[in-house]
């Protein structure tokens, strides 16, 4: 009787306080699921080395990160388009809008931390930098650095 009651009870606490879609069941401290899932499909399947990573980074930094994008399925429609899934849908991958001192800080920071992919938009309305930490391939060379229109 006092299992049941008590699973009633952490059911109740659940419901309240949401504490199933926040940070701590994925045991990372600055993000959430809710913001690194896809937005097509609402799968969140990033990698935990990758967030390990992501983590320091962010610790390093000193500000919190705005996550336009994370992972993508590969039935996302930007994924979609392409002759084989990108960095985003191996879960290795993220979009953070971030501009000027704090975007080059974050970009030092992460090029220390072995990011490989590195995509800068620093115009704009939206700012932001592209951070992946992919292996080099024949049709992937890494690391490698761009910039987006």
């Amino acid at each position: 009787m006092l299992e049941k009651n008590l699973c009633e009870s952490l059911k109740r606490l659940f419901k309240r306080t949401k504490y199933l879609n926040t940070r701590k069941m994925n045991n990372w401290k600055y993000f959430t699921e809710a913001e690194l899932k896809c937005k097509h499909t609402g799968i969140c399947k990033m990698d935990s080395n990758f967030m390990e990573i992501l983590e320091k980074i962010r610790e390093e930094v000193g500000i919190p990160f705005i996550i336009t994008s994370a992972y993508r399925d590969p039935t996302h429609p930007i994924e979609a388009k392409k002759s084989q899934p990108g960095a985003h849908a191996s879960g290795r991958a993220v979009d953070v809008l971030i501009k000027g001192a704090d975007a080059l800080k974050c970009i030092e920071i992460a090029l220390q931390h072995g990011i490989t992919g590195l995509g800068v938009k620093q115009h704009g309305d939206s700012r932001f930098i592209h951070l992946d930490n992919l292996e080099a391939t024949s049709s992937r060379p890494r690391p490698w650095v761009w910039s987006y229109e």
